[in-house]
């Protein structure tokens, strides 16, 4: 059902008003009952906006995560939901922070806190943290990003910066030279958690709801973990030990495999401890060993390719394919929801190939997945397997 539309409403009320008063209300668009009933029509439109509006906030797949005044009270709709089933609350952007190395010309004095440093690559303007002593060649100074050309306060990934990138002073300082060199960083800038990411957090809590230990804690509890994308548990290959697989987001590894930092914070983050000082959230008799994931590499043989653009469609094709397989992930029982997404077939590789040539007016004789050279007409993917396209792993013959 659709909400009738201003004129239907409109014509619905002076049909209502000639059957009361029993004659014909004039054509005229200056007549007073056709005025009344554009007037009464904006404001029923209005009426059945609001209230689908907040029926649509009953529903997680539709509430919103912006603030929303009801009844004078501030609001928003998906967070609500995420509190009420125990999901932690949207993670903030984070600034980016570094040690940078500051030559120093005339070993005097100190370079103040709030000193600003700006990056002419991407217009993001960095301030030193604390007071530095000038008294050394060279000296380490703290510095965090604060603003961007965009308007915004510098935080999030627009930050982060290599080791070895160059900087300047915003302004000229005695006796230090212009150029800062970025030796380290020491916080990572992460954009703030987008409202479709924190939605699927929550749908993934209602569907999986804690059970003491179960196959869906461990997940909660290691995805908890900030730059933690996913996470595989599995009984272990002995008794009495679970065997976590953790991925990562992908600007912390392309590949989503772990660094030791973050194996170790889902390791806390599962032997959480309470007051009591023991472990308060995974079984007493259980072991936990953490493990990273890994991505098998799959090459694809593509025979007689015939299309005019070649260079965009291989372009495409080489992308469509790497998407495709990145999406496949183990299919846990007791845990997985469906569809299931870990089998990897020739069938769903050769209809991607033909999807794109088709769409660019070629085609294309034969379509065939491979590992390490050999044919490979389907895959299930086993404990911790994720899969990506090998480098250089399209073949054209």
């Amino acid at each position: 059902m659709t909400s009738p539309t201003t004129q239907e409403i409109a014509d619905l009320i002076v049909a209502q008003l000639e059957g009361s008063l029993s004659q014909t209300i004039p054509l005229l668009p200056k007549a007073f009952n056709r005025v009344l009933a554009k007037v009464l029509a904006g404001v029923f439109i209005l009426i059945y906006k609001y209230a689908g509006f907040v029926f649509l906030q009953m529903f997680v797949a539709h509430a919103t995560l912006k603030a929303t005044v009801v009844n004078g009270k501030t609001i928003q709709p998906l967070l609500v939901w995420g509190q009420l089933v125990g999901v932690e609350d949207p993670q903030a952007a984070t600034r980016a922070e570094f040690v940078a190395a500051v030559n120093v010309v005339n070993q005097v004095g100190s370079l103040p806190a709030g000193t600003k440093l700006i990056r002419d690559a991407t217009g993001v303007i960095y301030e030193s943290i604390v007071d530095t002593a000038l008294n050394a060649p060279q000296v380490g100074v703290q510095i965090r990003a604060v603003s961007d050309s965009s308007g915004g306060d510098g935080s999030g990934v627009i930050g982060n910066m290599e080791p070895g990138t160059i900087i300047q002073f915003a302004s000229t300082q005695t006796n230090v030279s212009s150029d800062v060199f970025i030796t380290s960083q020491t916080v990572i800038g992460a954009d703030a958690e987008t409202a479709t990411s924190y939605r699927t957090r929550v749908v993934n809590r209602i569907q999986a709801k804690p059970q003491g230990g179960a196959y869906a804690d461990y997940r909660l509890w290691g995805e908890e973990v900030e730059g933690v994308a996913h996470v595989y548990p599995y009984s272990g290959t002995k008794p009495g030990e679970v065997d976590v697989f953790v991925e990562v987001d992908t600007d912390v590894d392309p590949d989503g495999l772990p660094d030791l930092a973050h194996m170790n914070a889902v390791r806390d983050s599962i032997e959480l401890e309470g007051d009591t000082g023991k472990a308060t959230r995974r079984p007493v008799g259980a072991a936990v060993n953490v493990l990273s994931i890994g991505r098998t590499a799959w090459e694809v043989q593509i025979s007689g390719l015939d299309v005019e653009d070649e260079v965009s469609v291989k372009a495409d094709i080489e992308s469509g394919l790497d998407e495709y397989l990145r999406s496949r992930e183990p299919f846990i029982v007791g845990l997985s929801v469906l569809p299931r997404e870990d089998r990897i077939t020739n069938a769903a590789i050769a209809s991607i190939v033909n999807t794109i040539v088709d769409a660019a007016g070629g085609a294309v004789t034969d379509v065939q997945l491979q590992r390490s050279g050999v044919p490979v007409p389907s895959w299930v993917l086993t404990r911790g397997e994720n899969a990506k396209m090998a480098l250089n792993g399209i073949t054209y013959i």
